[in-house]
């Protein structure tokens, strides 16, 4: 378990449009047929919780969440309704703007995911392909960092484009007081082959992945790896969780997804491992089993990982 207990949130997309255009998309193709949340599944949701407590707090997602008008009063009925805390989902540009980043704390929002595809303007803007992101989203961090009850957490996707600069990708962040863990999660096309060409070799972007993680433990941060071989991951293994808040989305969504076949490896029987979700069909397309470079978890070899707290 990482600094957040993803058992205790539950995830409702609210939103289906973007006004990024990122290369890594996972909905791009899909993303205009697809249906948010409802009001009244909202309202179900904010009901349900306050009877029996189920979940601690309420993640807020869509393509992009802060394009909803009623963002601070979806964040306000959830406080009121029982949630200790709510979290949006966001590209973070928005957030450089000092005079929203302020509504939506004072509405009741904490915690802030945020995604950071690059290391600079240069990398980030040409993953977003929109100008000025990359200035924006930082600018939305350093803006947080004026409160002292929010947290933020960054994601950032890792392509062919981006595992290099992961490193630097700590590196640029180090400044952020209220930044509490940063998340590399390694792209999967939704589809059975890599068409665009952005899936990154494991074996490839291991040392970088390596050095991130050394280096965000530096600065203090947790660390959390998604969709990654733990066995690769030696004595960091415990940081590989896989494991997502119970999320409430339209079912089509999971109908593609189910086209990257995960859980593919040539250990599968005899691994243990609780977190892997091996290998997908894309990726093993691209690169193969690995089975000279893969091997199988036991129980009593996963490293539990290093927590910091503030």
């Amino acid at each position: 378990m990482g600094r957040y207990d993803h058992t205790q949130y539950v995830s409702m997309t609210m939103e289906f449009r973007c006004n990024l255009k990122c290369v890594h998309c996972m909905i791009e193709g899909t993303m205009d047929r697809l249906t948010p949340e409802s009001l009244d599944n909202f309202d179900r949701l904010l009901e349900h919780n306050a009877r029996v407590g189920q979940w601690k707090g309420l993640i807020l997602t869509g393509s992009e969440i802060t394009l909803r008008r009623d963002l601070p009063e979806l964040a306000k009925r959830a406080r009121r309704a029982g949630f200790d805390h709510v979290r949006i989902q966001t590209h973070g540009m928005g957030l450089g703007r000092a005079d929203f980043t302020r509504k939506l704390v004072e509405a009741g929002i904490d915690e802030f995911f945020v995604s950071i595809a690059g290391s600079d303007a240069a990398s980030h803007d040409g993953i977003t392909l929109v100008p000025g992101s990359f200035e924006k989203s930082v600018r939305g961090l350093e803006n947080l960092d004026a409160y002292n009850n929010v947290a933020a957490i960054t994601n950032s996707v890792i392509t062919e484009k981006s595992y290099r600069l992961m490193p630097a990708i700590v590196d640029a962040l180090a400044h952020i007081k209220n930044l509490t863990q940063m998340e590399f999660w390694f792209y999967f096309p939704m589809a059975e082959s890599d068409e665009k060409g952005l899936v990154a070799s494991h074996i490839e972007a291991l040392p970088y992945l390596k050095d991130a993680i050394s280096r965000a433990r530096a600065l203090g941060r947790n660390v959390e790896v998604k969709n990654f071989p733990e066995c690769l991951l030696e004595q960091d293994s415990g940081l590989l969780l896989n494991d997502q808040p119970h999320l409430f989305i339209d079912p089509d969504f999971w109908i593609e997804f189910e086209r990257n076949g995960f859980h593919q490896c040539v250990y599968r029987d005899v691994c243990e491992s609780k977190q892997c979700l091996g290998l997908n069909t894309a990726y093993i397309e691209k690169f193969g089993l690995h089975a000279d470079r893969l091997k199988p978890i036991q129980a009593s070899s996963r490293t539990p990982p290093l927590l910091y707290r503030k």
